[in-house]
């Protein structure tokens, strides 16, 4: 018998992800770049082509580290501190009534003692908030809210209409509830789907000790969907410190003295609402970029699997251990 020529297949893995590969380096990753650079240029005004990198020491001055001037002024511009803390605030408003929703919901609709009736009718009623675009929610809630003639106020047939969207903190409750009501039924099916993928062994070793539900949920359940926790927080902080779209389009930039105003709405502002200031809108997102990655390692780094790094630092140990004996 001859032996067969066996066909190499992973030439055609290559070959599929190719289309991907050249669409991301074109749409992705050279804009990722040319933003890089961009915040160490010159580069303002509408139309303009040239570029010119700043140089290391000022020419006015004669001080150091001119190059990073575009990061020093939006460092210290109160207007980047005021949309930095704003960004904060309305996602910790969102974040934790989102997780704690979803938490809940992901425990009701996974209890193998309840067996509650109907759960994949209430996961579609819950996941559907989040296939609605922003823009159609903004509108929705602009409606609900609006001054004088909202839905809110004729419905607490009000004498002296309360103007929600001009002021401090109701705007900011608004938005955090507009992000929360579309994104924690996405969260409740990333944890539902982490939940299912575990063995019901644990489970049933778990009911086997006595141990409760709310024990079951707490010792068993959470420890093991801990990286699916990590995908939902770290998303979550990368979509919270990008929010641009709801406060947008429900508030503006300018209303409620700035109350919604975001670190992306800062950095639009800066690019397109008539400064044009392409070389500090770049530098805040740099700056923006900065803050994710770290944070996000951060995030990895609390939510690590202690054993497992545990195992590999043994290892290691036990190869240099290996090693030094030969």
């Amino acid at each position: 018998m001859r032996n067969k020529k066996l066909v190499d297949y992973a030439k055609y893995g290559y070959l599929f992800s190719l289309p991907f590969i050249l669409t991301f380096c074109i749409f992705t990753l050279y804009p990722v770049i040319y933003t890089f650079v961009i915040g160490f240029t010159d580069l303002k005004g509408a139309g303009n082509t040239e570029i010119h990198v700043l140089p290391f020491i000022s020419p006015k001055d004669g001080s150091p580290f001119y190059i990073f001037n575009n990061f020093k002024d939006v460092l210290t511009s109160k207007t980047f501190h005021k949309a930095f803390s704003n960004t904060w605030i309305i996602w910790f408003l969102n974040f934790f009534p989102q997780m704690g929703f979803a938490l809940l919901f992901t425990a009701w609709f996974t209890d193998r003692r309840s067996k509650v009736k109907g759960t994949g009718l209430f996961k579609v009623l819950f996941y559907m908030p989040n296939i609605i675009t922003a823009a159609t929610m903004a509108i929705l809630f602009q409606k609900l809210f609006g001054f004088p003639v909202g839905a809110v106020n004729q419905l607490f047939n009000a004498a002296k209409p309360y103007n929600f969207l001009i002021n401090n903190w109701p705007v900011k409750f608004i938005i955090a509830f507009v992000q929360f009501f579309q994104w924690y039924g996405h969260t409740m099916v990333n944890l539902i789907a982490g939940v299912i993928g575990i063995s019901p062994e644990i489970f049933e070793a778990a009911e086997i000790d006595g141990a409760n539900r709310v024990q079951t949920f707490f010792k068993v359940t959470i420890p093991c969907i801990r990286q699916i926790m990590l995908f939902v927080l770290v998303t979550s902080l990368i979509g919270g410190l990008n929010m641009f779209d709801i406060p947008q389009l429900l508030v503006g930039p300018k209303n409620a003295n700035g109350a919604a105003l975001t670190t992306n709405m800062y950095i639009r502002n800066q690019a397109f609402d008539g400064s044009y200031l392409y070389n500090r809108a770049a530098a805040a997102s740099v700056i923006l970029f900065i803050i994710i990655v770290v944070l996000s390692a951060i995030v990895f780094f609390l939510l690590r699997d202690k054993d497992e790094a545990k195992l590999k630092k043994l290892k290691k140990a036990e190869l240099k251990a290996a090693r030094k004996g030969m």
